[in-house]
């Protein structure tokens, strides 16, 4: 896959992804394991004309009430354990958004969604790992959104639907989380049966996230009941590295119009854009 062939976006709207954004900070740190991620991350802004901002979900942040990073140059919130002392020490001195968050609140209350704002919290590796490799010059205005603790499927829905109005200008939105995340799974070996729970769940999220032969509301459906997917519990024993994918889809109110699969730590993993 090469620099523009990543997709063709509509330049009336801006671009959102889902990205699954591998384990820890191996991806900064070059892991072999993580090669075809790595040159994922890399490749896509390629495709994307340089937003003005960024607005990104990470999985590895749940508040009772949808939280909006307002800060003016936050710090990196090292939110891993176990890795050498240098992946301590990294820095991406992105400019904060607190213009985005304050229209961002305001979508949300439109739309009766309660939100606060909180101007100390730092990027979180959902974040900041992946932006390392996709805008390493960290000249962009960025902010996060959190999920909720509830781990509610439809409340995630119902919260990309609120903030989609900010596809009308030029933000990029990014789900960041994996659409296989089962840490002990990571660390063994695949077995004939792993593999299989691991293709179908994947294989039903493809179907489910670009068929564009169903309604909206049946597609939000199908992700509302996810647990009863293929496989679905043994790619997510909990479920918070999925749901920014409901996010992405209800900002979308459409199908993806890509998807890339990508393989770290013997395991697959996939992308979403909707162009």
């Amino acid at each position: 896959m090469g620099g523009n062939q990543v997709f063709k976006r509509n330049d009336k709207k801006g671009s959102l992804v889902f990205i699954s954004h591998g384990g820890g900070p191996w991806p900064i740190m070059g892991d072999a394991r993580h090669t075809r991620l790595i040159e994922f991350l890399k490749e896509l802004p390629s495709g994307l004309i340089r937003p003005d901002a960024i607005l990104l979900v990470s999985a590895h942040w749940e508040e009772d009430v949808a939280t909006i990073q307002s800060g003016l140059k936050p710090d990196l919130f090292f939110d891993y354990y176990g890795f050498p002392e240098k992946t301590y020490s990294y820095e991406y001195n992105a400019p904060g958004a607190p213009q985005l968050a304050r229209k961002t609140a305001g979508l949300l209350a439109d739309n009766g969604i309660s939100s606060a704002m909180d101007d100390q919290r730092g990027f979180d590796h959902g974040m900041f790992v992946p932006l390392m490799l996709m805008y390493p010059e960290a000249g962009i205005p960025c902010l996060q959104l959190s999920l909720y603790n509830s781990l509610d499927p439809l409340q995630h829905i119902a919260l990309g639907k609120a903030i989609g109005r900010l596809r009308q200008e030029n933000i990029l939105i990014i789900g960041s989380g994996s659409s296989f995340h089962n840490l002990p799974a990571f660390h063994e070996p695949p077995t004939a049966e792993t593999s299989r729970l691991n293709h179908d769940f994947e294989s039903w999220l493809r179907q489910t996230l670009t068929r564009s032969d169903i309604s909206e509301q049946a597609r939000q459906e199908k992700l509302a009941a996810w647990e009863s997917a293929p496989g679905a519990r043994f790619c997510h024993p909990r479920e918070e590295h999925l749901l920014p994918i409901h996010v992405c889809c209800g900002v979308a109110g459409g199908p993806a119009d890509r998807v890339i699969e990508v393989t770290y730590m013997d395991r697959t993993a996939s992308m979403y854009i909707w162009a």
